[in-house]
């Protein structure tokens, strides 16, 4: 058990934290969400002992065991990528030492029947049964097996540490966190360092970890397969809902429309009572009448409300000129850094207005095809850009390409031309540079600010194709939804590379997967590619092959497998209507919790006791209507995938 209990963090006259309270148990799947600034980071901190509150404890039962993963962390040694991680198991490591130390001593002894050689044999039998008991001798394949999970190759085994990215470096820091199976394992942001193939493993390892889990991410659908109760840093309180994230937002919006509620009826009372201090003020006979509600106002509490950061405008990119039909066309076209060849013959066209996605493994060349597109690398083979072509390109490290020295606004002003100049300022508060923000130097900003600002300078300028590889690692879930909703405006066209499955849901229509140096395209989006290819992740496109059946000569089989076909069809339309009737019904229950969360938020409703009856019933009949879609959802992606 963890317990943090009335804990407070001031910086100067601003306080973080104001005395919140919660306990973290090893069932528990938490996920920790707040804008930035709220103070996630610094909690993380807290609990893993890095950092002490100014008032208030964090008490840690026993010998609780944390595992803690960063967003940024120092990286050093000189072991290959295999021994490094093997470090998860050094208590394993030391006894087997210990048993190699005592076998040696014993080969060289010969007084077999000696007090001094039966004690080392009772050492040697004592060692040897804790070895297995603390699963010595699987370690080597839990080492490979979660290694190859979070998306290193065999070949990298022997690879020193330092030859690998920073990005790479968190992965082999999260793997020996995983392998050591601590109490609790703590995680801040650690999608942005995974593709989606290693996204979808760590969620299906998370789902079984015996711990608990408390982990900070912008990644919707990650936090919503992974937890199972929410942790909510605002203005300085905690509030802790029982649900996973999709539930959490509803709830949240419930709560803050009843918050603003309570909020208007204090912000009346507190009017009210100023006019008549106002207006007794200097009346001898009302003297105590008026001290008192002078006294009364000192001690309120005041409530204040949430504000959320919302789309004020909706952006839209520049008008740009008019491309050709044809966009880009690549035939047979290859790329090799010295021996290793990462595109082997690859053909693609891509037509005006298309939006696609490159996914599949990192290291698979998403990054080193947009890189020959943009005329960053050389390549062999044919590759063409369409008539009229205008080409914009966020690099994953394009945050650290601007200048340093100039303000947020001097970075725009720099690109912005024609009327767009008139919209900078709105453009930078959509991405929430406000007030004072925008005379921040970029060397002042952190990295999703940096990231925010990149956006922003792309959305001045007036380009007819975007490649953007990477786009919302450090953007935040406001911002990512800014950046969607631009995008999806865009008539341009589109190339996306990404791991953020929600992000790319209802953004592309085109998927091209990277795998085994070439290159595969699916029409449709993320996770129509996801279906059609009967997976449940990516891992499995590359453990799977077609099995087509074979037909007899007399054409028996054919005959049956029409049959099969058809008694499956008719199955699969019955479950597609149940799972269509339930979540017709569900649309309409939530339409009627809606207009009771309106009737309740009116204060002449708020004591209404039969109207709080009424909504838990209609809250429980949803649950129960969720969980029937829930296992009937399952069922058909159960059939589908048979």
């Amino acid at each position: 058990m963890i317990s943090v209990d009335n804990v407070t963090i001031r910086f100067g006259a601003f306080t973080l934290f104001d005395s919140i309270s919660f306990q973290l148990s090893k069932n528990d799947r938490v996920g920790l969400v707040g804008r930035n600034g709220a103070g996630k980071t610094t909690l993380l901190n807290l609990i893993d002992g890095r950092q002490q509150p100014d008032e208030g404890m964090v008490v840690r039962s026993g010998s609780t065991d944390i595992g803690y993963l960063p967003q940024q962390m120092r990286h050093s040694g000189s072991r290959t990528l295999y021994n490094e991680t093997l470090q998860a198991f050094g208590h394993i490591l030391e006894i087997e030492a210990k048993i190699a130390s005592l076998n040696k001593a014993l080969e060289e002894r010969t007084d077999y029947e000696s007090d001094g050689y039966m004690k080392l044999i009772e050492q040697l039998h004592t060692l040897t049964e804790r070895f297995e008991l603390e699963g010595g001798s699987a370690i080597h394949a839990d080492v490979e097996q979660t290694l190859v999970g979070l998306g290193f190759s065999p070949s990298d085994m022997d690879r020193p540490v330092t030859e690998f990215s920073g990005g790479w470096r968190m992965r082999i820091e999260l793997a020996k966190i995983l392998l050591r199976k601590p109490d609790y394992i703590l995680l801040d942001e650690p999608t942005n360092h995974l593709d989606i193939d290693s996204i979808q493993w760590l969620e299906d390892y998370l789902a079984t970890f015996g711990g608990g889990v408390l982990v900070i991410s912008h990644d919707r659908i990650f936090l919503d397969r992974v937890t199972n109760r929410t942790l909510d840093l605002s203005l300085g309180k905690i509030y802790d809902y029982k649900v996973g994230f999709s539930q959490y937002v509803k709830l949240k919006e419930e709560r803050i429309e009843h918050q603003s509620a309570s909020y208007e009826n204090q912000q009346k009372m507190i009017r009210d009572t100023e006019k008549f201090i106002e207006r007794f003020r200097y009346k001898a006979t009302k003297a105590v009448q008026v001290q008192s509600r002078v006294k009364q106002l000192d001690k309120l509490d005041r409530i204040e409300v949430e504000q959320e950061d919302r789309l004020s405008m909706h952006l839209r990119f520049p008008v740009a000129k008019r491309s050709g039909k044809i966009v880009m066309e690549i035939g047979q076209l290859s790329k090799s850094y010295g021996d290793n060849e990462v595109l082997k013959d690859i053909d693609m066209v891509i037509q005006r207005g298309e939006k696609v996605a490159f996914v599949g493994r990192n290291g698979e060349g998403k990054t080193t095809l947009s890189r020959i597109i943009v005329g960053e690398l050389d390549y062999r083979g044919g590759f063409k850009l369409g008539h009229n072509v205008e080409l914009g390109y966020f690099a994953q490290n394009q945050d650290e390409l601007m200048d340093e020295n100039k303000t947020v606004l001097e970075t725009v002003d720099a690109v912005a031309v024609g009327d767009i100049r008139t919209k900078m300022r709105d453009i930078l508060g959509a991405f929430l540079f406000r007030g004072e923000d925008v005379d921040k130097k970029v060397k002042v900003l952190s990295g999703g600010e940096r990231s925010r600002l990149a956006m922003a300078v792309m959305i001045l300028q007036p380009f007819n194709l975007l490649i953007l590889d990477e786009p919302t690692n450090h953007l935040d879930m406001n911002s990512k939804d800014i950046l969607k909703n631009a995008l999806l405006q865009y008539d341009g066209t589109l190339i996306v590379v990404s791991h953020d499955r929600e992000f790319l849901d209802g953004l592309v229509d085109k998927v091209y997967e990277f795998r085994n140096k070439g290159i595969r395209e699916y029409i449709g989006g993320i996770f129509e590619f996801l279906e059609k290819r009967k997976i449940r992740s990516i891992r499995e496109i590359e453990r799977r092959g077609a099995q087509p059946k074979v037909a007899t000569a007399s054409g028996e089989g054919s005959k049956m497998d029409y049959q099969e076909k058809k008694v499956f069809e008719r199955k699969l339309r019955k479950h597609e209507r149940a799972v269509k009737e339930l979540e017709d019904a569900i649309a309409a229950s939530e339409k009627e919790i809606s207009e009771m969360d309106r009737i309740m938020a009116e204060p002449d409703n708020i004591e209404d006791q039969s109207l709080f009856f009424s909504y838990r019933e209609k809250r429980n009949e949803l649950d129960r209507l969720m969980e029937r879609w829930e296992r009937a959802s399952s069922d058909l992606e159960q059939l589908k995938g048979s």
